[in-house]
This record gives structure tokens, sequence and C-alpha cells, in this order.
């Protein structure tokens, strides 16, 4: 598939901006600057007690050099790092990873607008963050972003996003979401990037009627929208599985386990009828007892196999062509090392 390749998935538009290029063993990425080899990445340690690079992680993203061409490799050692971290549009390529989700935490306690209250914040492209607790500890009052996402081409793995109001605010960009935990109450997963979340835990805190999603597509020319797949809705009171913040809306859940946390109207127009006609908010295969779709709202959609799918493949977001590997080897200076010599997989 070739760089600047344009394919459609049910009306997704999907620009593909780079390509896996593999030669026998060899895997690269093809850039506007030549071939970046996806096996071998640059090894940075963070390390509270010293023992490492830095002790902070955002000295670790400093260090990163302006326009960065190569894969950084962020390890970050378990520990509670009470910071506010931002990684610039101009560093991309950068890995953030910890050992295991569970010890190793991200945590600040911001609040305002939305733009600016996230504990962690990406607007580099090709990012990936591995095994982190992130999470905005601010409280039910207002806003609090525990993760804000603007890079395009970034992906999570088997994190735990935390807060209560706007707690992943996936603004924009193409994202890819596995195996992560995410908690919040209202429009907790929000935003107007093109992502697929596949075997996800949602968490609602919500006890009335709170909103998992609020998707912001405000035309039909926007190629973005959410799809939930295989994934697993709790919470603890009741909860809407989206409400339209954008007149186009756009939200999928599908073969999703939804328990009793859903109220049967499902969904909610943000007091705007005119959205009925212009949103697309649909399920298929979905069981559980709050997947009963009986009395869901009439402009809510149930969809065929062949509908959705298009939808059940990481093609949606162009991620066969961006989508990488871990890294098999790390460079310290000009040494190379395998991966499993620093206890990383």
């Amino acid at each position: 598939m070739g760089t600047g390749a344009m394919k459609i998935y049910n009306g997704f538009a999907v620009l593909l901006l780079v390509e896996i290029v593999v030669f026998g063993s060899f895997m690269a990425v093809r850039t506007a600057t030549g071939l970046l080899d996806m096996s071998t990445s640059l090894l940075v340690r963070v390390d509270p007690s010293g023992n490492g690079d830095f002790k902070k992680i955002q000295d670790a993203i400093d260090s990163v050099p302006s326009n960065n061409s190569e894969l950084v490799f962020i390890w970050v050692k378990p520990g509670t790092y009470r910071e506010k971290v931002v990684v610039p549009a101009d560093k991309p390529f950068i890995t953030l990873s910890g050992t295991k989700t569970s010890n190793t935490i991200i945590t600040w306690g911001d609040t305002g607008e939305i733009i600016d209250s996230a504990t962690l914040s990406v607007f580099a492209s090709d990012f990936v963050g591995r095994f982190l607790t992130i999470q905005n500890t601010f409280g039910t009052s207002g806003k609090a972003v525990a993760l804000r996402v603007v890079g395009d081409r970034a992906a999570f793995y088997g994190c735990r996003i935390l807060s209560y109001q706007d707690t992943l605010f996936d603004d924009t960009g193409r994202h890819y979401y596995s195996r992560c935990y995410i908690e919040g109450a209202t429009d907790f997963i929000c935003g107007n990037a093109a992502s697929l979340f596949e075997r996800c835990h949602l968490h609602s805190l919500s006890k009335v009627d709170g909103a998992i999603t609020a998707q912001h597509r405000n035309s039909p020319s926007e190629d973005t929208g959410f799809t939930f797949l295989r994934c697993k809705i709790t919470g603890v009171g009741t909860a809407l599985l989206g409400r339209a913040w954008g007149a186009y809306s756009r939200v999928v859940f599908s073969l999703t386990y939804m328990s009793s946390v859903i109220v049967p109207q499902g969904w909610d127009d943000w007091g705007d009828q005119s959205k009925h006609s212009t949103v697309y908010f649909g399920e298929s295969q979905c069981y559980g007892p709050g997947a009963n779709v009986t009395k869901r709202v009439q402009w809510s959609k149930s969809l065929s196999n062949e509908e959705v799918a298009p939808l059940l493949t990481m093609d949606m977001i162009g991620g066969p062509s961006w989508l990488r590997p871990t890294p098999t080897h790390f460079k310290r200076g000009s040494t190379i090392i395998p991966a499993n010599a620093n206890g990383n997989n």
C-alpha cells in the first residue's frame, strides 16, 4: 500500500501517510525523509530512584531532539510520577512504556478548559503508550482530562486512563486503543478523532445517565468517529452509550458486552432534535442486559453484518500502514542490545 493512498471504509476516508516496508526480517516505516527501521530503538530510561537516565518523564521527552527521525523507547520504571507531561508535535516516533500498568502511574489534578487540563498531552504523531496508568485526580466538579491525544497515528496498549469528566479527550487524528481500561462519568471518551477501541473495558462512575462517549464530528466531510470492538461496559449507576456533541457525531459498538448500567434509550441528542437525521449511532451483535435494542431511540441504528464488517478491522484507521511492533533491539550510544537483555517485552 503506497504513501498517500486513500481508502474508503463505510464512510471513513483514510489517508495513508506512511507505509510499512518488509524486506525479509527487516521491517521499516517509509516516511517523508526515508526508511525508518522499526526493529531497533534508542533506549532512554526513567527511574525515580536516580538509576536511569532521568528521574522525570518530561525530562526524558525533552531530551529527544526536535524533528526526531528515529524510534525512541522511553522505558519508565515503576513509580508514581506526579507531573504534567507533554509530547510536543515536533517529536514523533516516541514510545512511552511502563513495565506493569498497576505500578507505573502518571498523575496530576488539574481542571479548567478541556484543552488545558490533561495529565498527559500527546501532540506528536506516531506515538505509542504501553502499560501506563494515566490519571487526573481533580475530582467530580469540573472538566479534568487524563489523556489528550492530538497527534496522528497514536496507539495505546494495556493502559489505564482514569478521571471523572472528559477522561480521554480523543481530540484529532487516527488512534488505536487495545485492552485499555477507561473510567469516568461524564462524556469520558470525547473528541473528534477516528479511533478504534479493541477489547477495552469502559467503566462508568455516573450515578444517573452519564454519557460514555461524546463524539464531536461536525460535518459529513469529516472522516472521524469512534468504533468499539469486543469491548466491555460496566458501571456503578446508569449511563448512556453516547450523546451527540457534534451534529454528525459517529459512534459504533460491535460485539461488546453491555451490563445493565446502559439505559434502554441508549443514546442522547444533546437537546437538539435536528441531529436525529445527521448522527450515526450504531450497534451490532452486542450482548448482555444492557444490549437490548428494542427501546433504543428510533434514530439510532441496528447494523447488519454487512454494514458493520468494514469497521471490524484496523483498516478503518489505516492501522496496517502505521501500527508498529515493539522493538526487538535497543541502542545505547553505539551499542545495540537485544530487548530481553533489558527486561522489556
